[in-house]
């Protein structure tokens, strides 16, 4: 190493050590002469320093592996449940139509509801499509509040009362009713009857049209029909008979409604 030159920006230590003779002004030496490895520093203080160091790597190497290994426990792992990424350029396809959250076969599959024994075959496709858009739609729990809807509404018509309509039918029923009772109430006549009891009422009609839900029920009640007249005799009906009457009357709801209730739509009778 006689020819070594150490430049002044060197890392290595440069030494002229008095007590140690022999000692070369040029050469890079430790204590007493003896030669330094090379990358080696001399002194105690920067041995600990770069110990220090090396510690602070081990460490910190230590700590970004932990949190590697912790992210790919959380968000690397594949568990058969990814939802493919959504192409925003690709032509949406028949699934766009079907409401969110339902996969195909959840959509197009058989419905399971419990079903009144007398529904006939040719109504259950159409509950289905009814269930399949609203959950919550049971036929029992329907016809149950049909015929409750069925007295309520007679009741009003009777009556008079308007009012009691508004909540039960839909806007142009109620129109039609008003003008029923404007002209009975013009006429001076005065309606009687009474319905003593609904003796069936089930469901002969069902199906969707767009969002909206129709069913048709069939109601076969005893009722005493009597209208008289503004003198008070009777023109219609009579006070000790009831008479048998098989109406048909259609109930709407708005499958993505908020609001359960079903409004009546129309009425016809069975001929």
């Amino acid at each position: 190493m006689a020819g070594l030159h150490v430049p002044p920006t060197s890392l290595f230590a440069v030494h002229t050590v008095a007590t140690c003779p022999g000692a070369a002004v040029n050469r890079v030496r430790g204590h007493c002469g003896r030669a330094l490895p090379v990358g080696w520093k001399a002194g105690r203080s920067r041995r600990r320093n770069m110990q220090s160091g090396w510690v602070e790597i081990f460490f910190l190497a230590m700590l970004a592996g932990f949190i590697g290994l912790r992210l790919y426990h959380v968000l690397g792992r594949r568990t058969g449940h990814e939802k493919p990424v959504a192409d925003p350029y690709r032509p949406a396809g028949p699934d766009a139509l079907r409401p969110a959250g339902r996969s195909r076969s959840e959509s197009e599959s058989p419905i399971q509801i419990d079903l009144p024994a007398d529904v006939a075959p040719d109504v259950r496709p159409g509950l289905e499509q009814i269930a399949r858009a609203d959950r919550n739609f049971s036929p029992e729990r329907f016809v149950a509040g049909a015929q409750g809807a069925y007295s309520m509404v007679l009741e009003g018509f009777w009556k008079g009362d308007a009012d009691q309509l508004a909540d039960l039918v839909s806007d142009e029923m109620l129109a039609n009713f008003r003008a029923a009772l404007d002209a009975r109430k013009e006429s001076g006549e005065r309606v009687e009857n009474r319905l003593l009891q609904v003796d069936r009422a089930e469901i002969v009609g069902a199906h969707m049209n767009g969002a909206m839900a129709e069913v048709t029920v069939r109601f076969d009640a005893e009722i005493v029909t009597v209208t008289r007249d503004a003198e008070g005799r009777v023109i219609v009906g009579d006070p000790a008979t009831s008479v048998e009457t098989h109406d048909l009357w259609t109930f709407s709801r708005h499958t993505a409604s908020p609001d359960p209730a079903w409004l009546l739509v129309a009425t016809d009778e069975e001929a």
